[in-house]
């Protein structure tokens, strides 16, 4: 890559972090297939230190967290019992989304399990400077990481969905239908009306439409779970510190007073 123009790792970097995969770089762009994965790395990298660094002492004080899910490898029902683990398998996201700057201070690749769901929250937890709101969906991992991560120092809710029963093959593509949502207050005091996971919900769905690797039904899923987590973090910084958000028309960073700026792909590349 030190032989690539910063204009040509900019425009590589643009095409990836808006949606296209590898091979589709590759076409738009003319680089190898391999200097497109390395500048992958090498930003994914870059970008996943600079976030940790910067992501300190937040201000926020409503947070909403959630787990989107996608796979490296094959599915986890698809892949031989002897290759699964090491990245291989279901791969689960974990997020957390400030409501009010938009700021996603805040991911941890991992299974679906308490002990992941610890670290997120206690990573979370340690980039905050004061009491908090968070808000979550009904999966009872959370009950047992937030409490390990927070103690009683926290303000947590969560939105119980309830959703009727439906088809195997309705299922399949699409959520059963939806009933009602039950917010249930578990520590402290939650403001009842900000109880609510829009926003993280919301998060999903762009981080499925930014990066190729969470989108459903093709055969652009990662390959290596290394390569998805750069993937993940290139995306975070794209969208905190280069994407004006519609409803702040500034980016979550500048929102948050992180930066005074925004961003520019080439800003992305000075990492490097």
């Amino acid at each position: 890559m030190n032989k690539s123009s910063v204009e040509k790792q900019a425009q590589i970097i643009r095409c990836l972090v808006e949606g296209n995969s590898i091979r589709s770089t590759v076409r738009i762009t003319g680089a190898a297939k391999n200097t497109v994965t390395k500048l992958l790395v090498d930003v994914g990298r870059a970008c996943a230190e600079y976030q940790n660094k910067v992501f300190r002492n937040l201000s926020c004080t409503c947070l909403q967290c959630d787990e989107i899910w996608s796979f490296c490898y094959s599915k986890e029902k698809n892949t031989p019992k002897e290759l699964r683990g090491n990245g291989r398998g279901d791969v689960w996201t974990w997020t957390a989304i400030c409501a009010d700057t938009k700021l996603v201070p805040a991911w941890l690749i991992g299974n679906r399990d308490v002990e992941t769901g610890t670290i997120f929250m206690r990573d979370l937890a340690s980039r905050l400077k004061r009491r908090v709101q968070i808000t979550t969906d009904g999966l009872k991992v959370y009950l047992r990481a937030v409490e390990n991560a927070f103690g009683a120092e926290v303000d947590f809710a969560q939105l119980i969905k309830i959703y009727g029963k439906s088809s195997d093959e309705e299922k399949r593509y699409s959520p059963s239908e939806y009933i009602e949502s039950i917010p249930t207050e578990i520590t402290g005091r939650p403001d009842p009306k900000k109880i609510s996971t829009s926003y993280a919900e919301r998060q999903n769905l762009t981080m499925r439409m930014c990066m190729r690797r969470f989108t459903r039904l093709t055969n652009g899923f990662s390959k290596k779970i290394e390569n998805h987590a750069h993937a993940v973090a290139l995306h975070f910084m794209y969208y905190n510190f280069c994407r004006i958000h519609k409803s702040l028309r500034v980016t979550p960073a500048m929102e948050a007073g992180i930066t005074d700026k925004v961003w520019n792909i080439e800003d992305i590349v000075g990492l490097l």
